[in-house]
């Protein structure tokens, strides 16, 4: 008896140890690991009724209170569709041409948004025009030229679209935010790089100047209070504070690596993502470097280096493009690499997955260009988690290439919406 005893003894423990084991690791396994992410988790979704559409740039945003995606979308000439995509429907729908609805004259053409798309407490959509083709590159100072951007508002609910007006004549507009609080919207312009701040309730508007000469720098950005920031031509951090109506310079650059030329330097910060509820802004540089920055209510904060965007020995460090972020209710930052000619991987984009906590990145999904040559895009959520950027492909002309289509080199551009949820596959 006792031997049967000690022998059922073993057993047991035996079992409680393999249980206890088993238990551990299939722990590890769900926690440790990174989630796989397919096909599943991402959709391709098209504009209709717009077949001479070329591309998007940066000039997309979500409205929480309508639950919509708002898209611009050009034929980077002279007609720019403007989508509104139904998270709920899973819709997607052209409400009009920018150039109709505002009622623009024609030698008010406009090239395209560039701008980001983005809203007040109300749930009212803004974004700001751009010239964006030659005409406007080699006449902006001429009175047959580029005649300037203009500041729209889209009120969803009434579906009207406002012209609040030109801030600077022959200017484009490559960027605009609107502080949450006051209602007044910073703007950045093009080619003089002048730092705007309007206000649509008294029509008063400051130009505080010049921040930057060879280069425009894309990039505006809110922090938790409605302080907007930009970079100057050194890549240092300027903020405009609000509390002061005064601009605060950075001491010092960005950083960067070793090696990066200034051509580059200058370029400054190429996309963003905000945190708000856990005070951080993550931005990446046109020198392929990911930072985290801490906002301070005042003056500048500080800034923390996550390393490169790819971990490369295949060219510098500095050198790969990504005009694109977004953050993960996980946590983690999601960008996709490549665009005009500069690809970390032949005739491939690569989107990356990185956790800002810990630095560990990898490569979460890759597309040939013919099917994703470009994404563009900063900090599009909804509520339900789901990422947007606006993408395009490059295929060969065919015959069923309309001809009003740009090409070049026998290569159209053919641009579309992406959802993509890295929890979960999508329905």
């Amino acid at each position: 008896m006792k031997l049967f005893f000690y022998r059922d003894k073993v057993e047991g423990m035996k079992w409680r140890i393999f249980l206890i084991m088993f238990g551990v690791g299939l722990f590890f396994n769900v926690e440790g690991q990174d989630a796989n992410i397919s096909r599943g988790n991402i959709q391709f979704i098209d504009y209709p009724d717009f077949p001479e559409a070329n591309s998007t740039w940066g000039d997309i945003g979500y409205n929480s209170v309508s639950d919509a995606v708002y898209i611009g979308v050009t034929n980077h000439k002279n007609k720019i569709g403007f989508y509104e995509y139904s998270v709920s429907n899973d819709e997607m729908k052209l409400k009009g041409f920018v150039n109709e609805m505002a009622h623009l004259r024609d030698f008010q053409w406009q090239g395209k948004i560039h701008s980001k798309i983005t809203t007040d407490l109300l749930g009212n959509v803004y974004f700001a025009t751009d010239g964006g083709e030659a005409r406007e590159e080699f006449l902006m100072n001429h009175p047959h030229g580029y005649t300037g951007g203009f500041i729209m508002k889209w009120n969803p609910k009434n579906e009207k679209l406002t012209n609040l007006g030109m801030p600077m004549q022959y200017e484009s507009i490559k960027n605009i935010d609107v502080d949450p609080e006051t209602g007044k919207i910073y703007a950045v312009t093009y080619p003089q790089v002048h730092f705007l701040v309007f206000d649509p309730k008294t029509n008063d508007l400051q130009d505080l100047g010049r921040l930057g000469s060879a280069h425009v720098p894309r990039i505006t950005f809110l922090d938790q209070w409605g302080n907007c920031y930009y970079v100057d031509w050194r890549q240092r951090l300027v903020k405009y504070e609000k509390s002061t109506g005064k601009l605060v310079f950075a001491k010092e650059s960005l950083p960067a690596f070793d090696d990066t030329p200034g051509e580059v330097i200058i370029t400054g910060v190429k996309s963003y993502t905000a945190d708000h509820a856990n005070g951080v802004i993550y931005l990446a540089t046109y020198g392929a470097k990911v930072l985290a920055f801490y906002p301070q209510k005042t003056g500048i904060g500080r800034v923390e280096d996550l390393g490169a965007l790819y971990d490369t020995k295949d060219m510098p460090l500095w050198k790969p493009y990504a005009s694109n972020m977004n953050l993960g209710v996980n946590g983690k930052l999601y960008y996709v690499l490549g665009g005009h000619g500069n690809y970390v991987k032949k005739d491939t984009t690569v989107m990356m997955e990185l956790n800002p906590i810990t630095k560990q990145k990898r490569i979460a999904m890759m597309f040939p260009t013919s099917e994703l040559s470009e994404v563009t895009g900063d900090g599009v959520r909804d509520k339900e988690g789901n990422l947007y950027f606006a993408g395009r492909k490059i295929r060969p002309k065919n015959e069923g290439t309309p001809e009003s289509l740009p090409s070049i080199n026998d290569n159209v551009s053919i641009p579309f919406m992406i959802k993509f949820n890295p929890e979960k596959e999508l329905k």
